[in-house]
């Protein structure tokens, strides 16, 4: 599967400008307006609604149509009188008040994390061109994390820890009449890989071959040649998977993962550690213990990814997630695990992206728009 190399000038003429997307993660599900010429979030478009690990499959469908409907409510779309929808790209009336929730809440801020933080190549727009008839009824870009049958629309959380009763839920067939107006088609791509696309076509153009990890509830992949996604290789792991590695015989995400490094915590300390925000935090004011497990763990992810990065010759990895505000704590385990194995990956260029929600919307609608 192949995205555009870059915004604007790479789009072509039949695709839309203007692409609706969301993105699922392990305890949020995001909607958004991605303004593809422009390569940014459309402003005034951003819906963020919590998900809990143990939702049932009625209230996540319910969450991300309420996500969705958001973006498609007469204030983000403007109306049409018989179609919902403005085609006349025109300006927006003002946001106002959506008839079935109430005013909106400020745009610029997050319930859960306060304000934005500065988003590099994706300031806020002044205004934005209207998310017209082809957006918003045809083409969605949905990225969410897997094990998921993205081409099917089918959620596989068996014994992963995560959504279990979500298992054999068919996504795309059940959220697609719940969406108003009904859009043609849902495109559905793991949350790593939009990271990925996102990541490429706004920090990383030149990149010839991108490796995405992404670090939060467990451990996200994806591996970029020239744009498109490579996950049946023998230079990748099976699916592009980080996750299906292994280290010292146990899968990788009994040593980095929310779960396993919260819970190793608590067994050293008999102290309960409420996610990787409080961990990294107590490791960054001298709790040794929370430290110690951090750079343990970064330094065996190192150790794992070392072998499949030189195979696939990669240039370039990118790191998103929760634990990457903590760079400075867990760049320097992560490379010594990397150049340990191999020393020459210590040439690679690594970054870290704490707007990782941002690339994901904006590599959901890159992969969606050329899916059209």
């Amino acid at each position: 599967m192949t995205v555009p190399e870059g915004p604007g000038p790479h789009r072509r003429a039949d695709e839309p400008s203007v692409v609706p997307v969301l993105e699922v993660g392990g305890s949020h599900v995001t909607a958004a307006a991605v303004d593809l010429d422009r390569a940014r979030i459309a402003d005034g478009t951003r819906r963020r609604l919590p998900l809990t690990p143990g939702i049932g499959p009625e209230d996540f469908l319910a969450t991300l149509a309420e996500a969705a409907n958001g973006v498609l409510a007469v204030g983000a779309l403007g109306t049409y009188p018989d179609r919902g929808v403005r085609t006349d790209r025109g300006t927006y009336p003002p946001r106002g008040a959506c008839p079935d929730r109430g005013a909106y809440p400020d745009q610029g801020t997050h319930p859960d994390r306060g304000t934005y933080p500065d988003r590099g190549a994706h300031p806020a727009l002044g205004g934005h061109p209207a998310v017209g008839a082809h957006a918003a009824l045809g083409t969605w870009g949905i990225a969410v994390p897997g094990p998921f049958d993205y081409a099917r629309g089918i959620a596989r959380y068996h014994g992963v820890g995560k959504f279990a009763s979500l298992d054999g839920l068919a996504v795309g067939d059940l959220l697609t009449p719940r969406l108003n107006p009904r859009p043609a088609r849902l495109r559905f791509l793991n949350d790593a890989s939009a990271f990925a696309l996102g990541a490429r076509l706004t920090a990383h153009p030149g990149s010839r071959r991108l490796v995405a990890i992404t670090l939060g509830t467990g451990v996200g992949s994806a591996f970029l040649d020239r744009g498109t996604i490579v996950e049946d290789d023998p230079r990748v792991p099976p699916e592009g998977r980080v996750d299906l590695l292994t280290v010292d015989g146990r899968p990788l995400e009994d040593t980095v993962s929310t779960r396993a490094m919260t819970a190793q915590y608590t067994d050293r300390t008999g102290r309960p550690v409420d996610g990787l925000r409080e961990l990294t935090a107590r490791a960054a004011a001298d709790d040794a213990t929370a430290r110690d497990i951090i750079t343990s763990a970064l330094h065996a992810l190192g150790g794992a990814l070392a072998p499949w990065l030189t195979a696939f010759e990669a240039d370039t990895v990118v790191f998103g997630g929760s634990i990457t505000a903590a760079w400075p704590l867990i760049g320097p385990p992560l490379t010594a695990g990397l150049s340990h194995h191999t020393p020459s990956l210590a040439r690679l260029t690594l970054s870290a992206r704490a707007d990782g929600e941002d690339q994901a919307l904006l590599g959901a609608a890159a992969f969606a728009a050329r899916s059209a």
